[in-house]
């Protein structure tokens, strides 16, 4: 396991982020689901899914100061801290960050595309790593050599658009063995599959994981900060 968590270079500088906002609410997916959580959303991604819901979070944001943002963290008072995206991991502070979080006794999970090296990443995070298929048109940017450094403390999501990322998904599993590696996730793309035609696929090939949708828009719909 690589227990590096930031270069002597990273740590003698002041950590400074990008930060598109910092919000309290449910977590809507992954094994946490439903669990009060703090979000902190970093600006900025390298990828451009077509079915992206996050795309405000390309660009602006505003800089913040790592106590800026351990500060608004506490202030919100839950024990489970989030830290996505954009693409997180495209912004070299991401690590200091996530080694902070820990530090000041948070459980945190880290939603990455997986299109970025997660080795570097301190061992107390969980790395949920999103599988990109190839509905999303970005499949070409998948690190695959990430599969090599998960273990069973992370996760790997699959959001599919159709039996065509379906399929894909089941050649994937199979070819990686990735049920023995750590949880799997699959949701369907909001509006466009339905969650139950996805569920009918996955009860008739008896796949290894955990169907979800997205929680925080069945309660509050298409709305930032949820």
């Amino acid at each position: 396991m690589n227990t590096a968590v930031a270069s002597p270079a990273e740590i003698a500088q002041p950590v400074r982020l990008r930060i598109t906002e910092i919000f309290h609410s449910l977590q809507g997916e992954t094994s946490r689901v439903g669990l009060p959580t703090t979000f902190v959303r970093l600006t900025g991604c390298p990828l451009r899914c077509v079915w992206c819901d996050t795309a405000y979070a390309f660009h602006g944001g505003e800089m913040r100061s790592l106590e800026s943002v351990l500060e608004a963290v506490a202030g919100f008072g839950a024990r489970y801290v989030t830290v996505t995206g954009g693409e997180p991991l495209a912004q070299k502070a991401c690590r200091p960050l996530l080694a902070a979080l820990c530090d000041a006794g948070y459980d945190v999970s880290l939603e990455t595309s997986g299109a970025l090296d997660i080795g570097a990443i301190d061992p107390r995070v969980s790395r949920i790593v999103d599988l990109k298929a190839p509905g999303s048109g970005e499949s070409d940017r998948n690190l695959w050599s990430n599969l090599a450094v998960l273990t069973c403390h992370d996760e790997i999501k699959f959001v599919l658009d159709g039996r065509a990322d379906y399929d894909w998904m089941r050649g994937v599993i199979a070819e990686h063995d990735l049920a023995t590696r750590c949880p799997l996730l699959v949701s369907p793309v909001h509006g466009k599959l339905a969650p139950r035609q996805l569920a009918e696929w996955v009860l008739a090939d008896r796949l290894p994981v955990r169907l979800q949708v997205q929680l925080h828009k069945l309660l509050w719909g298409e709305v930032p900060g949820h």
